[in-house]
């Protein structure tokens, strides 16, 4: 059992959790997640590890309540308990001192690019980020990464925060502004993920993306993380998260993570009720 130790509330849709890891504390690095079960009879989901802290023994996690567990886990609170946490999982992120790094979070994706936002500072880069969202309680964690980051933009597509328009507004313009872009890496939405490696292909800027594919065990053995890159069948969770991004193939991703939107809406739908 893994004790929650702390719980944020982002928006009403999103919330923070410090949970009681020692080891997983110890050991993960940027880039990496872990898989938890809320009880015997849930379902195993992968999240990303936002943040932990070794003396206390505690990992942060950043949730946006979309399906059945994520809802379960958004009601949860201080003094609750996880039945799994398991971790960490998937390969580190690559860091290395390339430049200029610009990194793009998109809703939730943001929790995600923030530690490797914070280890590209850290590796000596030029950090700017542009933070993503439909609207204003969307695009979140702009504080904390303001506290590191060289620049950091917001972009919402209804402009109730920051510029009104899309990620790719503003990588456009960062492009086209002179200064040189030597690092891209997007973590969001599919869609969103997809058109930053559209709009960084012609320029040859090396773009990383994180992709999110249904996962369970975490292993490579139950291959529902599958995803096809160059050309070739990969199993997200240990061969990845990351992915070089003019090589993912975003049509079939797209078609996997959509397969069971009949069972997912059900069972939230019943949940709710």
């Amino acid at each position: 059992m893994f004790k929650i130790v702390s719980t944020k509330s982002i928006n009403t849709q999103v919330k923070q959790f410090e949970i009681e890891a020692p080891a997983i504390a110890k050991k993960r690095l940027a880039g990496q997640f872990v898989i938890l079960r809320i009880n015997d009879t849930g379902e195993r989901i992968p999240v990303t590890i936002a943040d932990s802290d070794v003396e206390k023994g505690t990992i942060t996690i950043i949730v946006q309540g979309i399906g059945k567990t994520t809802n379960q886990l958004l009601a949860m609170n201080a003094g609750d308990t996880i039945l799994d946490v398991v971790g960490p999982l998937g390969k580190p992120t690559h860091v290395e001192k390339f430049g200029t790094a610009v990194v793009i979070g998109g809703g939730v994706g943001t929790a995600i690019a923030y530690p490797t936002a914070k280890a590209l500072k850290d590796a000596g880069n030029k950090v700017i980020v542009i933070i993503g969202g439909r609207t204003k309680d969307l695009a979140i964690l702009q504080d904390e990464i303001s506290e590191f980051a060289d620049a950091v933009y917001v972009t919402t597509d209804d402009g109730s925060a920051g510029t009104k328009g899309l990620v790719t507004d503003k990588l456009n313009e960062l492009i086209n502004s002179g200064d040189a872009v030597d690092f891209v890496l997007a973590i969001g939405p599919i869609p969103m993920m997809q058109a930053v490696a559209n709009t960084t292909k012609p320029h040859n800027i090396h773009t990383v993306v994180s992709l999110n594919p249904i996962m369970l065990d975490g292993t490579g053995m139950c291959g529902g993380c599958r995803a096809i890159v160059d050309g070739k069948n990969v199993f997200v969770c240990v061969d990845g998260p990351e992915f070089d991004a003019h090589k993912v193939d975003f049509v079939s991703l797209t078609k996997r993570n959509r397969m069971y939107l009949p069972q997912e809406h059900s069972a939230n739908c019943f949940f709710k009720d």
